[in-house]
């Protein structure tokens, strides 16, 4: 594995299927698999029971077929296939980098392809659809951004800045300069 991984690659903690109140916790770090339980039950048999835990190799977790089937049924089917990845050597390098990176590298993407990766997962459609993005997105298409269009895009957000032509950008443009003198005459007749 590459040696500038954290330590802690993945961790989850659950809850047993119901009617279980039982707790358990997968944590998988650069050279093993660690998987604890603890019995939670008000039956007194149980109550003496104490956490356990198992500790794999990445490599004896993927010939463990017992330890998957447990996983699966608690976490998963998804948690056990991302598991057994990172267990294979299979790491997504781009989840481990940093949002402003990220954000950095997308606004150099197509329209199109930000589109298209704002749909692969949760992380990336939030990153294509934030106000950082589509601002580097507007000043990189050499958009004037004036004062007003600050302002709007702080009311409206800078997709629908970007999103929208300079036809129909200037009447709420020229709407919002209307309000300011509306509020500036107001105010000097309450003076």
């Amino acid at each position: 594995m590459a040696s500038w991984l954290p330590e802690t690659l993945f961790e989850i903690v659950g809850q047993g299927q119901a009617p279980s109140k039982d707790y358990y916790q997968l944590l998988v770090t650069r050279s093993q698999l660690i998987f604890r339980w603890w019995k939670i039950s008000l039956r007194s048999e149980f109550r003496s029971a104490k956490p356990g835990e198992t500790k794999e190799t990445h490599e004896d977790f993927l010939e463990n077929s017992h330890l998957q089937v447990q996983i699966a049924l608690i976490f998963g089917g998804k948690i056990l296939d991302y598991v057994s990845n990172l267990c294979g050597g299979k790491f997504d390098f781009l989840e481990r980098l940093s949002d402003k990176l990220l954000l950095s590298i997308i606004s150099y993407l197509d329209l199109e392809d930000v589109g298209r990766l704002s749909q692969t997962s949760h992380r990336f459609a939030k990153l294509c659809m934030s106000d950082k993005l589509w601002e580097q997105i507007v000043q990189s298409a050499s958009f004037p951004i004036t004062p007003d269009m600050r302002a709007l895009a702080k009311d409206q957000g800078w997709r629908h800045i970007y999103l929208t032509n300079k036809l129909q950008l200037q009447p709420p443009l020229n709407n919002r300069d209307g309000r300011k003198q509306r509020r500036g005459g107001q105010r000097e007749k309450h003076h």
